[in-house]
């Protein structure tokens, strides 16, 4: 006699990406008491944690520790972890449509913005994405080759991101040798050749988007001097503007302590420059130079600073340029997007296509409101959306699949992806690295190919 599987009426949330978003949207979702929610966590590479794992530059293992609080919602007995399945290929949103009441899309913002000038295109010319993931172990990423052999390196951007970068580049190998850098990358850079780097913001320290603790970890470099020169502070101006939160006025104070700091004759150096926007980058077979403008900041009828560039000219010789000018979303397969804002289209979490509101569909994170805040302000902002989601649930406007059971559901995804890493794949995947490590002191030793990654996945 053939079983014939009858199904049930669960309330079923698929989130696509396990990073931060992700992972604090399914805590919240598992937290609701009225009504069981079941979750399952979909993630294109087989290791959770997105930018976390990927993105959190690898002397910063503090803020790695946040992990810590996903590992126990993933955890949960009402949510299945499934890793190496791709939205869009393995899983079309049709079929999710048909067997959940409701999709999350905690996708983030994966691609560079690009500064929109001559030369951004030269050998040597790199994307701070590209950088980051291939210093971090992401398998996308870590076939990439950066060519460190000259003296100085330009970081466009005022960001974290860009500080990220630029630490990166100077910082020892005794010091990179202590944390989870991919190994490729701990070579490389313990070959580089890079003693300057330059960190060029647009506008003037008080806009800057830098944090507090990022810019005054500077000074905690062995091999590097950190300069700022006072009479671009001055031309830039104090923190007399409408953006000039404590934040900023921190920020501004940390930026005068460098520039009246004594230099100790480190071997290396990083200069935050200001008021500065790229023009246009030159060379012949790759980057020899940056042609830069000189800025002046003009308020905005809403009160804001705009950099307005004027007509004096610097031109700076570098042999690589990096852009950490921001983050962009893709569009996903049959998901509204907002060219404009790079972002998933939505209201409030909400997805909406020009005809309204797509029932059922919700977004979180980088992907809904751009690349903005640390990792804690995903928390708030997934909660935001989950209580949208429980709205519609409250007001019928969820999807409405027919009953499936949870075993027939994992049949269906493993047919679709057969190289599916459940979470206790990736618990060995885990053991693994961190074993890898403990035999050099060290965190642990990423593996940086999916393959890698699968074959540790079924170790027993």
């Amino acid at each position: 006699m053939t079983e014939v599987d009858t199904g049930d009426a669960r309330v079923r949330v698929a989130i696509i990406g396990s990073g931060p978003a992700g992972s604090y949207a399914a805590g919240q979702l598992l937290s609701h008491s009225a009504t069981e929610l079941h979750v399952d966590l979909f993630e294109r590479l087989p290791t959770p944690w997105g930018l976390v794992r990927a993105g959190v530059a690898p002397d910063h293992p503090k803020i790695k520790s946040v992990t810590r609080i996903y590992e126990r919602t993933a955890e949960h007995a009402r949510l299945r972890y499934y890793g190496n399945v791709e939205f869009g290929s393995d899983l079309t949103l049709a079929d999710l449509r048909a067997h959940y009441n409701a999709i999350i899309y905690a996708v983030g913002t994966p691609v560079d913005r690009e500064l929109g000038i001559p030369g951004e295109d030269l050998a040597r010319s790199y994307a701070a994405t590209d950088f980051v993931g291939w210093y971090n172990g992401h398998p996308d990423f870590s076939d990439h080759e950066f060519d460190l052999r000259g003296e100085r390196a330009v970081v466009i951007g005022a960001g974290n991101v860009a500080l990220d970068v630029a630490r990166m580049l100077v910082l020892t190998h005794q010091e990179l040798a202590r944390t989870d850098v991919a190994d490729h990358a701990l070579e490389a850079l313990a070959r580089s050749k890079i003693s300057e780097v330059l960190v060029i913001a647009r506008r003037g320290p008080a806009q800057a988007a830098f944090t507090n603790p990022e810019l005054l970890e500077l000074s905690e470099l062995s091999a590097a001097d950190v300069i700022v020169d006072p009479d671009e502070l001055a031309m830039a101006g104090g923190t007399g503007d409408a953006e000039a939160d404590t934040k900023a006025r921190r920020n501004v104070e940390i930026l005068r302590e460098y520039a009246i700091r004594p230099q100790e004759g480190k071997p290396r150096r990083v200069t935050l420059r200001f008021m500065l926007s790229p023009l246009a980058i030159e060379g012949h077979g790759g980057v020899d130079r940056v042609v830069l403008a000189r800025n002046e900041l003009v308020r905005e009828q809403d009160g804001s600073l705009r950099a307005q560039t004027t007509e004096e000219r610097i031109v700076v010789a570098t042999h690589a340029v990096f852009r950490a000018i921001g983050y962009r979303g893709t569009p996903l397969t049959d998901v509204p997007f907002d060219e404009r804002r790079g972002v998933i289209a939505n209201t409030g979490g909400r997805v909406v296509a020009p005809e309204g509101v797509r029932h059922g569909e919700y977004v979180v994170g980088w992907a809904k409101r751009g690349p903005s805040g640390v990792i804690g302000t995903n928390k708030k902002d997934a909660n935001d959306t989950v209580a949208r989601l429980l709205e519609d649930f409250g007001g019928g406007r969820l999807l409405a699949p027919a009953p499936i059971s949870d075993a027939a559901l994992d049949r269906f995804i493993r047919e679709r992806a057969p190289n599916v890493v459940d979470y206790a794949g990736w618990a060995r995947i885990d053991r693994h690295e961190r074993e890898r490590g403990a035999s050099q002191g060290r965190p642990r030793i990423k593996l940086t190919r999916v393959q890698e990654m699968l074959a540790a996945a079924k170790r027993r």
